[in-house]
């Protein structure tokens, strides 16, 4: 997203739901009865990995022991892997200048990949790089995850959209909700055993969301994460969450960030 949307930060905005507009999904209302207490958690640095800060991070995935990364911005939006222990990026493919580059997700051997405000998602052969396939969609795209059989899309408001992987037609939605209340600016996710995390973009935040009901279960703080001392002018927000099924290991990132760092979650 664009830095001119900082304004709009917050978690906690105006009650009620952004319903869906312009399609046939089926819109589900988080349920109505008193919300239980999410569980709160900071962090702790379990490792570091260098990471360019040229790369202004939308989107972030380990695979099979590979870091995808897909990044944003008119002319420098990119699908690449990481080599961890040098932080070097080996680009996979281009995007056109016009697409500014949102999330990813794989999928069986297809790689997906939005754009902002351009409508249009790329697939790639995930061991070619080749561009297999576009498909289209309405409003913004802003985060990708998928489930292993269903995609599951961020467009910048409260609403999680479930999408279809072959058609990416919106199948169903639901609003994310804090105590009851939208969390606007969802930004990029990551499926964690069986939930779906989620930066809260300007924040410091991560919000873990049940995909069935739109409620936040669980809220990280990871404030302090990236060290005053390596911020620079060109330093961005916290976005980009990765996991390690295989070895339960947890990434996070940002945009323009010196460092990646593994992290382990501590209940408050």
């Amino acid at each position: 997203m664009s830095i001119m949307r900082r304004f709009l930060a917050t978690i906690f905005l105006m009650s009620g739901c952004i319903c869906c507009g312009g399609n046939s999904a089926t819109h589900r209302h988080a349920p109505s009865s008193t919300p239980s207490e999410p569980k709160h958690y900071t962090y702790e640095v379990v490792a570091t990995y260098p990471h360019l800060t040229t790369s202004y991070t939308q989107g972030l995935q380990f695979e099979d022991g590979v870091m995808w990364e897909g990044t944003g911005q008119h002319g420098l939006s990119r699908l690449q892997r990481l080599n961890l222990s040098t932080g070097s990026a080996d680009v996979v493919a281009e995007l056109p200048e016009k697409d500014f580059g949102e999330g990813i997700t794989l999928l069986g051997d297809k790689i997906y990949q939005l754009t902002w405000t351009s409508n249009t998602a790329y697939v790639y052969d995930r061991n070619t790089g080749h561009r297999i396939k576009t498909l289209r969609y309405s409003g913004e795209g802003w985060g990708l995850t998928t489930d292993g059989k269903k995609l599951y899309m961020t467009d910048g408001t409260a609403r999680l959209s479930t999408i279809d992987p072959e058609t990416f037609r919106r199948t169903s939605s639901v609003t994310v909700t804090y105590k009851g209340n939208p969390v606007q600016l969802l930004n990029e996710l990551e499926w964690i055993e069986g939930r779906i995390w989620a930066n809260v973009y300007t924040t410091d935040k991560i919000v873990i969301i049940n995909p069935a009901t739109g409620v936040v279960e669980g809220l990280i703080n990871l404030e302090g994460l990236l060290p005053e001392s390596e911020r620079t002018p060109s330093t961005d927000v916290l976005n980009g969450i990765a996991y390690d099924s295989v070895g339960k290991r947890i990434f996070v990132t940002g945009k323009n960030w010196s460092r990646l760092f593994e992290i382990k979650l501590i209940e408050q």
